[in-house]
């Protein structure tokens, strides 16, 4: 090309002289190649001037020299159009054309010159007629080449012309002449050889340096025809793969250019295999190309890709290197992360436009990011997708970005850590998506379901710490919204976040203490834990180390005195609860960093702690509810903080001194005054009988507070400081706390109230209560709650001491309790009306008021209205049962003391404590230790009782059934994650946390890991409980109740081994095992339970499992009941999801749950178990078998029929002799269970695909073909079976598996007719008997009008319906239409009887033994139509194609 170029400029050129006499002298290089060749033609007329330039003039434009444009005095379309009409009429045409181009060639070798005619033209306004040329015109060479017969040689001239400025860069002015030349070619009207002209193009890209090179790729689309861009598009794609730098331009131009979908995509796929390779700051447009080149088929596929391949993790330095560079404060540093961080933004941003205007592609992304399956798989551009989407809300993609990031979450794939990286890294780029993330934050805070909550308020805390200030506003403000919505699981969770912002940020939090303290106008939907935190949160913030918040303390100050000046007791509690807070952060220990001598309190400081001290103090004086929640208060602040030491010093010299003014005596003083019973000393425990002695003063006080309530209530006295014994139980805890934390746990000053006795009367009162006035019976029943709570603080003081003789007492004071409260179980039987004194201070005040109406009437037989001497003041709330209904039916048969033993067996039973649960104290977690000790058994003791329990503290089996009622509930309401209700408009009344105060304040880890602690003692009692039933079974012949059996015990043992077995299935259940944290402790439980079979030795988690799994299957030999067999099969289901081969499991479990089915369960009292906990128990071990077992099928085939007609065949009262839980009470449930699994299991078959092969049709054919047999005989059942339970289970669950079978079964069918033609017919043909006998069932539901069983009528009969059509549809898909036809179906009842409420017109009802299917085509109307379907050939020899329509049938029951 260039050689051509010089050839041409040297032959070809014209004399500069000709057209201006000073151009001779230039000193240009290229000129001076021409200034010695004479003209080649001259003009005799015009002798200096060349054609072109004469064309030129005649047509109205003027060449000028220099930096003078080139002007034009005519428009541009007239010039085009003299030129091409001069050129045509010259005689010489079409040799003047190359003269022309000769002379153009000439003009331009003068760089001025040429850089005139590339830019445009100016009008000639000297002349009268400019005013006709318009303002902007063409350049001179643009308008040449509009001209077609130049265009093809002007184009050649130009792109010989651009090789000789590649390498001058942009010249005066700005201007780049290559730029200008390319410019030339964009939008003409017509390109005479595109073809030629676009591989000229490509040759110029192949040689010209990168600018130029991207200047002409990124205009090709303006130069090109239609014609050649699927030709240009492979050439640039090639290019692309070998050139990386030209990636955006070549990029751009694909992007405009109009290709083929083939081509398209072949160019799409080339692009995606070199994004590992493209430049950071070109991935932007990469990016944008292929998601803006998608169609509507292959969307998915492309951003599933593009997905995988976008590392955005390697487009940023981790945050170690960022740090070190910050640094080193350096430059490029900073800039090369600002350009990485400014590069995702605008991938994100091309990821943006492509979902909002195209539908297709949010939708693509949704799917993409829902199909990963692996935790690890998922990337930082899965979470910055779904807040782009969530953002954008383009096609509906809001709901659709929080329902795919709920589902990750809740499944563990997106888990914390990725979206702590996101923050991290892409901090600049995320605070653009602020209000989605918090949106989706709110959103996940406000969810039912617990285990998305924590994520979203990760998301809180991140936006916090990574954000600016505007943005750590708007989250403390939202926080705030929760806390104040009142919805329980949302308000914990934003005061947690709160809790920690404060701790981790206190200066930024500071600023918005304000928004804080607002919560205070919204506390009264707040529980007093939540209250607890919030004042916990506020006083760090207002009294703090550095009280950054110190602006709010005048507020808090008013706020507290005003709640305890109030009369109400919600406020005086709250105030109570703040007060408390407060204190203790005024009154933190807080040590010194530097090595000198920790810092005192203040004595300003100390003088206000101690004032608000008696505030609180002198505020609760008249109320010994306020007073009993002050003392609660302050026992927790002292067990979970570290006060200053003249603090911690101060309240325990006022509380010791106190306690023993107000509850203690000495024995040597004679009890005085007068009381409904004898005073008695009772329980001592101390063996020297000496005067020196003290006890509780408690019967005395208990007569005193009765007479100050009712001259209180006279007013007869004004309100002062009250003893009252409501006070003894929370002021011994205080006590008990502050001696710990002053002697380190050492009890010595105090161990004598573990042993002293109480003030109390005899106890053969509660024998003869139904003599009793109504106040004596109050006063018993009182009595017995504050010696039963006395005795339950006494244990959580002492239990945790090592000394056998304390460990003895301590044992001692448990089966006080024991057979205190079957005492209580008796006094409450005759006591009706009675509302116990309140034992938990910190509920709400109006449960206790309303506790009788709420407790059950069969049991407690109460009736009163509640109107009791304390209930107003009560701040109790409502039953918290965590135990199932078993334990309230055993917990009365409660073992006595030895001596009391006959005496009390043949007395009738109590009321069950269960609820009463609330009004007794909370044990702490660290009583459940004594679980540790061994288990006494009366069957395995000898004459030598009493010395032996002196030699070895022994837990007897009321203690261990007490403690571990006590331990489920415990880890029942801690490890069980329920999903967080929402309350209703009107809120009810009971509330799960009242008794769990102490336990809110532990970790759900915590919990687990005590537990894990205690298995061994588990362990230890069930291998006990086991040997126990095992002995007994050998002395009895392999019986339970046998004649020696002592039935009392044998429930208390049979109740231990279920509630040993509850706890073990609790615990293991507790999710927070599955979190990569607490792996090391489930092993550490597994591990337990595996050396008791194993002894110790290092396994692996599957080995784990399979030993603890094969150490509990041992006990399932001895299983005294069926719902003692259920909690092992439920132990077990738990144990085998922790690890190793499921199907192993699978089997064994299902193995176990068919033999715990056909063993015959007897009480020890030798009746069978029956009732509505034996069904329950029995429903749920039937669906663990038919969950584990290997073909459901088959099972329910075998149940239904085989053992159903065992029992059919029995006498009325009789069970199935190889089933013997089935029997004619419990049908219902085999039958219910039987139908959800079958409709279960049809779920599960596989669907079926056209490309099946003959084999896969014949096994799905097969399954559905037992499915169906099964389902008739399920529904026959009901000809024999007809209670209305057993016929609204069949209607319900018959629709459901017809709708499966339409939607899973029929296009099997479609499939399989023409190759398993009579296997299909078989089936339609079992599957319209029940279908009839479906349609039975609705005409009879009709007849006996039962809105139970109609409900069900016409969704079913919808499905019928359908069902005939879709029959009709399977046919005329295989070319049988002639074999369906319509007819009448008469209504019958169960029995197959015709229902004569009808008159039917119609066609008979003889088609029994045709094949095919029946359904009324009008819903209301009681006939049905028949679809029937048959052998093809058969139906058109005899019938044809024949319809017989349907007649009018009427009803007149309709």
């Amino acid at each position: 090309m260039m050689r051509k170029k010089r050839r041409s400029s040297v032959d070809k050129g014209e004399a500069g002289a000709n057209t201006s006499t000073t151009t001779t002298s230039t000193t240009k290089a290229k000129k001076s190649r021409t200034t010695g060749r004479p003209p080649k033609e001259s003009v005799s007329d015009d002798a200096n001037q060349s054609v072109f330039t004469k064309f030129l003039r005649e047509a109205g434009v003027t060449v000028k020299r220099g930096a003078t444009s080139n002007e034009i005095a005519v428009d541009q379309v007239v010039f085009q159009k003299r030129i091409e009409q001069q050129l045509r009429k010259n005689p010489n045409y079409p040799g003047i054309i190359q003269e022309f181009i000769t002379g153009l060639e000439s003009h331009i070798e003068d760089p001025d010159s040429f850089r005139n005619c590339l830019l445009p033209c100016v009008p000639q306004l000297s002349d009268g007629d400019g005013s006709s040329v318009s303002s902007f015109q063409e350049s001179l060479l643009r308008m040449l080449l509009g001209i077609e017969i130049l265009q093809t040689s002007i184009i050649n001239t130009l792109l010989e012309k651009l090789p000789e400025f590649m390498l001058d860069g942009t010249g005066d002015g700005g201007i780049s002449v290559p730029r200008i030349i390319i410019n030339q070619l964009k939008w003409l009207d017509r390109v005479v050889d595109s073809k030629e002209l676009a591989a000229k193009l490509m040759e110029l890209v192949s040689v010209a340096p990168v600018d130029v090179q991207r200047d002409i790729i990124t205009s090709l689309p303006e130069i090109l025809e239609d014609s050649q861009h699927n030709d240009i598009a492979r050439e640039l794609n090639s290019l692309l793969q070998t050139n990386t730098q030209l990636t955006v331009p070549i990029l751009d131009a694909l992007s405009s250019l109009n290709l083929s979908s083939s081509l398209l995509t072949e160019v799409r796929g080339a692009v995606m295999a070199t994004l590992a390779a493209v430049q950071l700051e070109d991935l932007p447009v990469v990016v944008k190309f292929i998601l803006h080149s998608v169609s509507v088929s292959d969307a998915y596929e492309v951003v599933n890709n593009l997905r995988k391949k976008l590392e955005l993790e390697q487009c940023v330095l981790p945050p170690a290197l960022q740090s070190s560079q910050s640094r080193m404060k350096s430059d490029g540093a900073a800039a090369a992360a600002s350009a990485a961080g400014s590069s995702v933004a605008l991938i994100l941003d091309g990821i943006k436009s492509a979902v909002r205007f195209q539908k297709t592609i949010s939708e693509a992304w949704l799917k993409a990011i829902d199909s990963v399956d692996e935790s690890e798989k998922h990337k930082v551009i899965d979470l910055l997708v779904l807040f782009i989407l969530h953002s954008t809300n383009a096609n509906q993609s809001r709901r659709g970005a929080e329902r795919v990031l709920k589902s990750k979450v809740r499944t563990g794939l997106i888990q914390e850590a990725l979206l702590q990286k996101t923050f991290r890294n892409y901090s600049q780029v995320m605070r653009g998506y602020f209000p989605s993330i918090l949106a989706l934050a709110q959103c996940l805070l406000r969810s039912p379901d617990p285990c998305v909550v924590p994520f979203g308020g990760h998301m809180y805390q991140l936006s916090f710490t990574e954000f600016d200030s505007y943005c750590q506003q708007e989250v403390v403000g939202s926080l705030v919204t929760h806390v104040c919505s009142g919805v329980g699981g949302e308000v914990d969770m934003a005061l947690e976040l709160l809790c920690g912002l404060v701790t981790e940020k206190p200066s930024e939090m500071a600023l918005y203490a304000v928004f804080v303290k607002g919560i205070l106008d919204y506390m009264d939907n707040l529980t007093p834990q939540q209250i607890r935190r919030l004042f916990h949160l506020l006083s760090r913030l207002a009294f703090g180390q550095q009280q950054q918040g110190s602006h709010i303390q005048d507020d808090m100050h008013i706020v507290i005195r005003k709640q305890l000046s109030s009369t109400v007791p919600k406020y005086k509690r709250i105030g109570i609860i703040g007060a408390v807070m407060i204190v203790g952060s005024m009154g933190a220990f807080k040590p010194q960093v530097n090595e000198m001598k920790n810092e005192q309190l203040p004595q300003e400081t100390f003088r206000q702690v101690t004032a608000l001290l008696e505030l609180v103090r002198s505020s609760s004086d008249s109320s010994p509810e306020a007073a009993a929640l002050y003392y609660d208060e302050l026992a927790n602040l002292i067990l979970s903080s570290t006060l200053d030491p003249q603090v911690q010093e101060h309240i325990a010299r006022s509380v010791l001194d106190d306690f023993q003014d107000d509850f203690v005596v000495d024995l040597g003083k004679e009890i005085t005054g007068s009381f409904p019973f004898p005073a008695r000393l009772m329980y001592n425990l101390e063996e020297e009988e000496s005067q020196e002695g003290i006890a509780i003063n408690l019967l005395p006080l208990l007569a005193k507070d009765i007479q100050n309530n009712r001259e209180q209530l006279s007013q007869t006295k004004k309100a002062n400081k009250r003893v009252s014994p409501l006070c003894l139980s929370p002021f011994f805890r205080l006590l008990r706390l502050c001696e710990e934390k002053q002697h380190d746990g050492d009890l010595e000053e105090i161990d004598a109230l573990l042993g002293c006795p109480l003030i109390l009367t005899g106890l053969d009162a509660v024998e003869k209560i139904d003599s009793l006035s109504k106040a004596e019976r109050e006063f018993l029943c009182n009595l017995l709650f504050y010696t039963l709570n006395w005795f339950r603080e006494v244990i959580n003081a002492f239990c945790r001491l090592k000394e056998t003789e304390m460990k003895m007492k301590v044992m001692t004071r448990l089966q006080n309790v024991t057979y205190l409260q079957s005492l209580l179980e008796r006094a409450l039987a005759g006591t009706s009306g009675y509302v116990p004194p309140v034992a938990n201070f910190d509920g709400e005040t109006s449960d206790a008021a309303t506790f009788t109406s709420t407790a059950p009437v069969n049991k407690a037989k109460k009736d009163g209205t509640g109107k009791k001497r304390k209930a107003p003041s009560k701040n109790s709330s409502e039953n918290s049962s965590m135990l199932e209904e078993q334990t309230e039916a055993n917990e009365t048969q409660q073992e006595q003391p030895e001596k009391e033993k006959e005496k009390e067996k043949e007395t009738w039973q109590g009321v069950s404590l269960v609820s009463y649960r609330q009004f007794f104290r909370e044990l702490d977690m660290e009583v459940l230790s004594v679980l540790q000790c061994g288990l006494l058994s009366r069957s395995l003791l000898d004459s030598e009782l009493h010395t032996k329990v002196q030699e070895e503290v022994l837990l007897g089996p009321s203690e261990l059934v007490f403690l571990l009622e006590d331990m489920l509930r415990k880890v029942e309401f801690s490890l069980t994650s329920a999903p967080v209700k929402r309350p209703p408009f009107l809120k009810g009344r009971t509330d799960k946390r009242v008794g769990f105060s102490h336990l809110q304040q532990r970790s759900a880890k915590d919990i687990a890991a005590c537990c894990v602690q205690l298995l061994p003692a588990l362990c230890s009692h069930l291998e006990n409980c086991h040997n126990h039933f095992q002995t007994l079974l050998s002395e009895n012949n392999g019986v339970v109740d046998g004649p020696a059996t002592d039935v009392q015990e044998q429930q208390l043992m049979s109740l231990c081994y279920q509630l040993l077995l509850q706890v073990l299935n609790t615990t293991f259940s507790w999710s927070g095992f599955s979190l990569p944290g607490q792996r090391g402790l489930l092993k550490k439980a597994l591990g337990v339970l595996a050396e008791r079979l194993k002894g110790h030795s290092e396994l692996t988690l599957e080995q784990l499992v399979k030993h603890s799994f094969e150490y509990l299957l041992n006990f399932s030999s001895t299983m005294p009941s069926l719902s003692t067999a259920l909690c092992l099969s439920q132990l077990l289901s738990t144990m085998s999801e922790k690890g190793g081969n499921p199907a192993a499991y699978r089997e064994q479990t299902a193995s176990l749950a068919k033999r715990f089915l056909s063993q015959d369960w007897v009480t020890a009292s030798g009746e069978r178990e029956r009732g509505n906990k034996f069904n329950e128990a029995l429903h749920t071990l039937l669906r663990i078998y038919l969950d584990n077992v290997d073909d459901v099928l088959k099972a329910v085939e075998e149940i239904a029929g085989e053992k159903i007609p065992e029992l059919l065949n029995a006498s009325q009262n009789e069970s199935s002799p190889t089933w013997p839980t089935l029997n004619r009470q419990t049908f219902l449930v085999f039958y219910k269970v039987m139908m959800a699994e079958l409709e279960k299991a049809v779920k599960k078959i596989p669907p079926s695909k056209i490309s099946d092969n003959s084999e896969a049709q014949s096994e799905k054919l097969l399954t559905w073909n037992l499915a169906v047999r099964d389902f008739h005989i399920l529904v026959n059942l009901v000809k024999v079976f007809d209670s209305r339970p057993v016929l609204n289970v069949c209607l319900k669950y018959g629709r459901l598996f017809l709708e499966s079978f339409l939607k899973l079964g029929m296009p099997l069918l479609d499939y399989s007719f023409k190759r398993h033609k009579e296997d299909v017919q078989s089936l339609l043909k079992t599957f319209q008997l029940s279908t009839r006998q479906l349609h039975h069932m609705c005409g009879y539901s009709k007849i006996h009008q039962d809105t139970s069983l109609t409900n069900h009528v016409p969704a079913l009969k919808k499905s019928l319906e359908l069902f005939v059509y879709r029959v009709k549809a399977t046919l005329t898909l295989n070319n049988c239409q002639e074999a369906f036809w319509i007819g009448n179906l008469k209504n019958r009842n169960l029995k197959g009887e015709e229902i004569l409420s009808q008159r039917s017109q119609g066609s008979d009802d003889d088609d029994e033994e045709e094949e095919g299917e029946e359904q009324s085509l009008l819903p209301q109307e009681q006939s049905e139509d028949e679809a029937q379907e048959s052998d093809s050939e058969e139906r058109k020899t005899t019938k044809g194609e024949e319809i017989v329509e349907e007649e009018d049938i009427t009803d007149d029951s309709e």
